[in-house]
């Protein structure tokens, strides 16, 4: 693939070289079809991909900003560079890997959880993956897991040509049209039938570069009666301008299938995460969420499943932290479309420092899920007393024969909690940490041992901001 210094003029000006001593850039900030036209060329997308990316543009020209949630005023794609290359192509070998991207990555924990406890790792460095890695085992088991632009134009093109963005079309709100725009990175796994992964696969994306965005793409296909776990992080420094994540996941689980799905985020506080996460779930399927949202100046994520097999179910457990110049819209979203169908939704939410955290759930029962179950229980801590915490549940229920539950509770850190906990030598601030981290245990218990420690750390972080 050729480097923007040795384009031809005309593709010269589509980039803004900032870097020239380490070779990395930009495309330049804004969105426009040319910039479109030359990442799909960039990216040697197949021509219908290409053509897909061009009425995704046309469609985000179309549709509104939404003006339901968080304001997205400090947001500004004219300012937003939507495709960052790194100095360095995607290696299999960690020691391939340039020195300073590493060393990021290392800081994270990344290798060491590879080594630890992990099937296969990708990690994604601005808009592109700089690390694959997956175990021989795994690839014996006739597991793919590589990244979605090698799929593409690869044996599973197809495949993929079938899938993408059918769960989320890029109709279906302005950020998700945008993405389909110029998508950039992410991944591709396939598990046979049959095959039950016993450790992770894990993808981790790093958002560098200031002023930009990340667009990577998650499509993940399990087959009948198969198992897979897969955790995803992410993480950016901060910095004085807007940043953006408008990434998507589609998860498709076969028959008597389990997908479990985890998340935790670390984003900076000048990051808008407008992320969207959609799974349909076959007969007997099951779907996990594992969600902990840290980080990022506005966040709206609301993960959503389509339950369309008899006796599917989904279980969505989640945490959300906001703190000081914050305000996280999240939640998680239910369609049950057969008979007998389950979901639960479990989410805790914490707010500090005049932080806002806004918990939407939406569930919808059709008239043709008869016997299906949902429950919701959402529970809010506010720190103290400048801090808002708002739960906005809607439920549309088009059968009688159903059993539906919902329950929201909000309450404040026990001054008998924090005393109890001084009178035995612990500080006033370890205390407070203590029962906020205990507030969590909902997440962390479902996370591998090594993410549930990095999500307390995250917790007693914020706590001492």
């Amino acid at each position: 693939m050729n480097s923007p210094n040795k384009a031809s003029e005309i593709d010269r000006s589509i980039y803004d070289i900032r870097n020239d001593e380490d070779n990395d850039y930009r495309m330049k900030s804004g969105l426009t079809s040319d910039i479109v036209e030359r990442l799909s060329a960039e990216k040697n997308d197949p021509e219908w991909m290409r053509d897909f990316r061009l009425r995704s543009l046309e469609i985000y020209n179309e549709i509104p900003t939404p003006q339901w949630g968080p304001s997205l005023d400090g947001l500004d794609i004219d300012n937003i560079s939507t495709y960052v290359r790194p100095k360095s192509d995607m290696k299999g070998s960690w020691e391939e890997v340039p020195d300073d991207i590493k060393e990021t990555f290392e800081r994270l924990g990344i290798p060491q959880a590879e080594q630890k406890s992990l099937a296969g790792v990708g990690a994604q460095y601005d808009s592109e993956l700089v690390y694959h890695n997956v175990k021989d085992s795994v690839m014996q088991q006739g597991v793919v897991y590589t990244d979605l632009e090698s799929a593409l134009r690869g044996e599973y093109a197809d495949l993929i040509k079938e899938k993408f963005m059918k769960l989320v079309p890029p109709s279906d709100h302005k950020f998700a049209a945008l993405h389909g725009a110029v998508w950039s990175g992410g991944s591709f796994v396939y598990v046979p039938k049959g095959v039950h992964l016993d450790i992770p696969l894990q993808s981790y994306f790093r958002l560098n570069a200031k002023g930009a965005g990340q667009f990577e793409h998650t499509l993940i296909i399990v087959e009948d009666e198969a198992y897979l776990h897969f955790i995803e992080g992410c993480s950016a420094p901060k910095y004085n301008v807007a940043n953006l994540h408008a990434g998507c996941v589609e998860l498709y689980v076969g028959k008597n299938s389990v997908l479990r799905y985890s998340t935790v985020e670390n984003w900076s506080k000048n990051m808008y995460n407008l992320n969207t996460k959609r799974a349909v779930c076959a007969e007997g399927g099951r779907v996990e969420w594992v969600s902990g949202s840290f980080g990022s100046h506005t966040s709206y994520l609301y993960p959503m499943t389509i339950l369309n097999g008899e006796n599917a179910s989904v279980e969505f457990t989640g945490i959300t932290f906001a703190g000081e110049g914050q305000n996280l819209d999240t939640g998680a979203k239910v369609v049950h479309s057969a008979p007998n169908t389950s979901s639960y939704i479990n989410t805790r939410s914490i707010s500090k420092s005049g932080g806002v955290s806004t918990f939407r759930s939406s569930v919808k029962i059709n008239k043709n899920a008869k016997g299906s179950k949902a429950s919701v229980s959402c529970e809010s801590l506010m720190l103290d007393d400048i801090s808002r915490s708002d739960t906005i549940p809607a439920m549309d229920i088009r059968t009688g024969s159903c059993a539906v539950g919902h329950e929201a509770k909000i309450g404040r850190i026990s001054d008998d909690e924090v005393f109890y906990l001084m009178s035995r030598g612990v500080s006033e601030e370890d205390a407070r940490a203590t029962i906020v981290r205990g507030f969590a245990d909902n997440v962390s218990k479902e996370l591998p041992l090594e993410y549930a420690v990095e999500m307390n750390n995250l917790i007693s972080l914020e706590m001492k901001k």
